[in-house]
C-alpha cells in the first residue's frame, strides 16, 4: 500500500499497522446503485448505513424502510438534520437517493453485497439465551485479536431487518464479522444464516422461548440448527455438550 493511500483521509489512524486500516468510505453511489439495482441520483460516498432516522449520523446512509404501519420516507427530513449523505427511497426526492423499486429488498440486495466482497471469517450466534452476550464476548476478543478490524451486529439486531442491516454495515476490509440471529417462528433462522452464511455457527442453548410458536423443545432444537443451513463448506459448528438436545444438534 502506498504512503500516498496511507495519507488519504478515507483511513483511520488507528491502528498503527497499515493492514489494519480500515476505510471510513463504506460504500459509494455507484456501488450501492449497482448492488442494489438501483440509480443514484449523483455521486457520494456514505461512511455507515441507518434505518432509523434518529439515530442517523453524520455520513449515514438513511434507509426508508416501508411497513404496514411506518413508512421511512416521512423521515427524511429529519434523517438528513441529523446528517445523512444519501437515502435509498422508491419515490424520487430532493435529496441525493438511490432510487429503487423496494426499499426493504434493497437493504437485502446491499448486504449480499458486503458479504459477497469481504474475505472476513464470519461467526453466526443463535440460541435460546445468551445469543447477545456470547456475540459480544466473541467480538471484543476478535477486535483485540485484530487490532480493531473485527464488526459485529449492534444492539439485537438479530431479525430479518436488523441483520441485513448489520451486513450492510461490515466494511470490506474486515477481518471479523460477528452476527446474532434470533427467530420467532420456524424458517426464519434459515432466511437469516443464508445472508450471513458463516464459517463459524454457534448455538448457545435450547430453552423454552417461543415455544408458544413452535410447540415443542425439540422443534425449538430444530429452528435453532437451522443456523448451519447456511454454514460454509468445512465450517465449523460449536453447540453446547451439556444440553440434552445436544445428540438432536449434532446430527442436524
Amino acid at each position: 500500500m502506498s504512503a500516498a493511500i496511507l495519507r488519504h483521509p478515507a483511513y483511520l489512524e488507528w491502528p498503527a499497522d497499515p493492514r489494519d486500516r480500515l476505510p471510513l468510505t463504506l460504500w459509494d453511489a455507484r456501488s450501492i446503485a449497482e448492488a442494489v439495482g438501483g440509480t443514484a441520483s449523483g455521486d457520494f460516498q456514505v461512511s455507515g448505513v441507518e434505518m432509523d432516522s434518529r439515530d442517523v449520523v453524520n455520513g449515514d446512509l438513511f434507509v426508508a424502510l416501508k411497513g404496514e404501519a411506518m413508512d421511512g420516507h416521512r423521515f427524511l427530513d429529519k434523517a438528513f438534520e441529523n446528517g445523512a449523505t444519501a437515502a435509498i427511497v422508491d419515490r424520487a426526492v430532493d435529496y441525493p437517493h438511490i432510487l429503487v423499486d423496494d426499499t426493504t429488498e434493497a437493504l437485502r440486495k446491499l448486504a449480499a453485497a458486503s458479504r459477497a466482497r469481504t474475505d472476513a471469517t464470519i461467526i453466526g450466534v443463535t440460541g435460546s439465551v445468551g445469543k447477545t452476550g456470547v456475540k459480544e464476548a466473541i467480538f471484543a476478543a476478535l477486535e483485540r485479536a485484530s487490532r480493531g478490524a473485527a464488526h459485529r451486529s449492534t444492539r439485537s439486531y438479530n431479525n430479518h431487518v436488523g441483520v441485513p442491516l448489520s451486513l450492510a454495515r461490515m466494511p470490506a476490509r474486515s477481518r471479523f464479522g460477528i452476527f446474532e440471529m434470533g427467530m420467532n417462528h420456524a424458517g426464519e433462522i434459515e432466511e437469516l444464516t443464508t445472508q450471513v452464511r458463516p464459517h463459524v455457527a454457534v448455538i448457545t442453548t435450547i430453552a423454552p422461548a417461543h415455544i408458544e410458536n413452535l410447540g415443542s423443545m425439540e422443534a425449538i432444537a430444530d429452528a435453532k440448527a437451522e443456523i448451519f443451513a447456511g454454514l460454509e463448506p468445512g465450517g465449523i459448528a460449536v453447540i453446547p455438550a451439556d444440553s440434552e438436545y445436544y445428540e438432536q444438534l449434532r446430527a442436524a
